[in-house]
C-alpha cells in the first residue's frame, strides 16, 4: 500500500509538473492528432486538453506550415533522431500573442522548439513531443541591437543632410567600379562631378539654412533623375558625384543636361524669398589612359572646372586638351 501510495504521488507530481512547466507540451501521434496538452499551451491557446484530444494538429492550427513541419518530423520518426527549430529561422511553430511587458512590442510569441520521438514498448516511435519554449525577449532584443547596428552603418555611410551616400561611401564605389572595368574593359561607366553655382553667395545673401535647403532640393532632383543602378553622393559642400554604370559619355551628357535643365527651373522659397539657382557640369567616361579612379574623378573635376570657367550652368565633357 506504501508503494502504491508513493506511485501515486510521484504521478501527481509529475502531473502537477506538466502542467505547471513554463514551456509547452504537445504530444502528437503519428497521425499528428494531439495526444497531449499542457497548462502552458492551454493559457496561450485558450483551448483545453479536452478540446483539442484527438483533433488533428494542423486543422486546429492553419498557420503551421504543414509541409514544412512534416519535413522536420520525418527523420525523428524514421531514425528516433531529436529535431530542432529557432525562431531565426522561423518565428514560432504556434502563432500565439505576445503577453511579455517588456516584449510587450513584439506581435506574437517567438518560439525555439525541440522535436523528439516517444517509442513504444517495442522501441517503435509510436508518439511525437514538441517542447515549446518562449523565447520573445532573447528574439526581440536580438532583432532591436540587428535594427540599431544597421541604423548605424546607415549613418556611416550616409550624408545627414541629403540622405545621399557620403563621400566615403561613395568612394569605395567608385573604387570597386574602377576594378570591375579593369577585368572587364569592353564596359563602359561615366563619372560626372555637379558644383552648385555661386553657392558662397547664397549663403551670404540668404544665410546657411537657406544654403542647406539648396542643396537638399539640388539632391532631391539629382535622385529622381537617376536609374536605380547610378550612384550618387555628396562629395563635399555644394559639389556632388555621380557615378553611371555601364553608361556612355553621350549617355551621360543627356542625364547632366537634364538634371541641369531642371535645376535652372528650380525655385527655392526660403522665408518669403524666392531663390533661384544654376549648376555646373564635368563629366568623363573611363577610358584606358585613366590608371586609377582617382585619376577618374580628377578628370571629371577638370571638366567641371572648366564649365565655372566658361561661365557656370553648362556641361563640359573631359578632354586632353582641358
Amino acid at each position: 500500500m506504501t508503494e502504491m501510495n508513493a506511485g501515486a504521488s510521484e504521478l501527481h507530481w509529475l502531473m502537477d509538473m506538466l502542467q505547471t512547466v513554463d514551456v509547452g507540451l504537445v504530444v502528437v501521434n503519428a497521425d499528428y492528432r494531439i495526444q497531449l496538452w499542457n497548462g502552458f499551451m492551454e493559457n496561450h491557446s485558450g483551448l483545453t486538453p479536452r478540446q483539442v484530444r484527438e483533433h488533428y494538429l494542423f486543422d486546429l492550427f492553419p498557420e503551421i506550415d504543414e509541409d514544412w513541419l512534416r519535413r522536420k518530423c520525418d527523420p525523428v520518426l524514421l531514425l528516433k533522431n531529436r529535431a530542432f527549430t529557432i525562431w531565426e529561422q522561423r518565428p514560432y511553430i504556434f502563432r500565439f500573442k505576445n503577453y511579455r511587458p517588456i516584449t510587450g512590442n513584439a506581435d506574437y510569441m517567438y518560439q525555439n522548439s525541440t522535436i523528439f520521438p516517444i517509442t513504444d514498448t517495442r522501441g517503435d516511435v509510436s508518439h511525437l513531443c514538441f517542447i515549446i519554449y518562449d523565447v520573445t525577449d532573447a528574439a526581440v532584443s536580438k532583432l532591436e541591437l540587428q535594427a540599431t547596428n544597421g541604423q548605424l552603418r546607415q549613418l556611416s555611410t550616409t550624408d545627414y543632410l541629403t540622405q545621399m551616400r557620403n563621400r566615403g561611401n561613395w568612394e569605395e564605389n567608385i573604387k570597386q567600379e574602377f576594378n570591375r572595368l579593369q577585368r572587364y574593359p569592353q564596359h563602359q561607366s561615366s563619372l560626372i562631378m555637379a558644383d552648385i553655382d555661386h553657392f558662397k553667395r547664397i549663403n551670404d545673401t540668404y544665410g546657411h539654412a537657406a544654403g542647406d535647403l539648396v542643396i537638399k532640393s539640388v539632391a532631391e532632383i539629382i535622385r529622381k533623375s537617376l536609374r536605380s543602378t547610378d550612384i550618387a553622393g555628396r562629395y563635399g559642400g555644394e559639389e556632388f558625384a555621380i557615378l553611371l554604370l555601364d553608361t556612355t559619355e553621350d549617355q551621360a551628357s543627356y542625364l547632366a543636361e537634364r538634371v541641369r535643365r531642371k535645376i535652372e527651373q528650380t525655385e527655392v522659397l526660403y522665408n518669403q524669398q524666392t531663390i533661384k539657382l544654376t549648376m555646373s557640369f564635368g563629366l568623363v567616361q573611363r577610358n584606358t589612359d585613366i590608371q586609377d579612379y582617382l585619376q577618374w574623378i580628377e578628370a571629371a573635376d577638370k571638366a567641371l572646372y572648366t564649365s565655372k570657367a566658361k561661365g557656370r550652368n553648362q556641361v563640359t565633357r573631359y578632354s586632353k586638351d582641358l
